[in-house]
């Protein structure tokens, strides 16, 4: 393991902290904020992006968005939807995030602060993720679109993607899955393997899918169960996964699956890192170096792609 990620394990260990499961929404979701802004440095901040903060209508509701600038504008766009369980996380938790993908991109990127679990579960943060995706569309037009997240957000990404596919709609030039959720059972080999004792803890994973999805016959959904939906006709993919990250080989089966349905897939590792490494790009440099390597090939994807005349 990433010697910078065992101390960050280690810090947080010493703090004793409270499983996830057993704290109030609000508490965690400052608790969730606070960490994030633990790992989080100062060079994304000076990068010439600009920023907007805007509410956006979802159909039911307001929801906001914020969009970033480029330094170098290179005609693409991202709408990002960022990760937390669907339950915590926001705009400012990924605000570096976003700014790194602006940056080396050379991408509008549009962050969706959807409407989160429990007070909106399943299909609510979806449908907002599927607004803000047309409201970018309509924005910022005649650009390579990508959907991108991490965690809950990367799940939510292909929820997005399945929407536009079986309605007509955004053909999204590539999609980007940074350590995404795909099995609501957590199944597998790596969810007993690194459940515990490597900063996400897999009892609070199946927590967040009960604030999520709190009925259990809605988790066989195309959009909860990624590796039982149709992947055919998806946009070309890129997923990252993490090696000690309890969904580690939920990634690596939905990247086989889509291939399976003809999807053009790239699978990027991250080795020595564990599930939410994107946060730890500013201190961790293995993360720094991780998060480089998926953003390259999703610059190898959109080179291949020509330009909307």
């Amino acid at each position: 393991m990433d010697r910078f990620v065992r101390a960050l394990i280690q810090w947080q260990a010493g703090g004793r902290p409270e499983p996830a499961r057993t704290l109030p929404v609000a508490q965690l979701r400052d608790r969730y904020a606070a960490q994030a802004a633990h790992v989080r440095g100062e060079a994304t901040r000076d990068a010439g992006i600009e920023t907007k903060d805007q509410l956006i209508d979802g159909g039911d509701g307001e929801f906001g968005v914020r969009t970033y600038l480029p330094p170098t504008d290179r005609g693409r766009l991202v709408t990002y939807l960022h990760g937390g369980g669907w339950t915590v996380g926001d705009v400012d938790t990924h605000d570096p995030v976003c700014r790194r993908i602006a940056t080396e991109l050379g991408a509008v990127v549009v962050s969706v602060d959807y409407r989160r679990a429990p007070e909106h579960p399943h299909p609510g943060p979806l449908q907002d993720g599927i607004a803000a995706s047309e409201w970018a569309d309509r924005t910022f037009p005649g650009r390579h679109h990508v959907i991108a997240g991490d965690s809950a957000g990367g799940a939510l990404a292909v929820g997005i993607s399945m929407h536009h596919r079986d309605h007509g709609g955004i053909g999204f030039a590539a999609q980007l899955l940074v350590y995404p959720p795909a099995d609501p059972e957590l199944r597998s080999q790596s969810a007993r393997k690194y459940g515990s004792g490597y900063l996400s803890e897999v009892d609070d994973l199946r927590w967040y899918y009960d604030q999520y999805v709190p009925d259990p016959a809605r988790r066989t959904d195309p959009e909860i169960n990624l590796l039982g939906a149709d992947h055919r006709g998806l946009p070309p993919t890129v997923i990252g996964t993490a090696e000690f990250d309890p969904l580690h080989d939920e990634g690596v089966e939905l990247a086989v699956r889509l291939a399976a349905d003809g999807v053009v897939v790239h699978h990027v590792p991250a080795p020595g890192l564990v599930h939410g490494y994107l946060l730890m790009a500013d201190i961790v440099p293995a993360a720094s170096v991780a998060t480089r390597n998926v953003l390259a090939a999703v610059e190898q994807m959109l080179a291949q792609v020509p330009m909307a005349q």
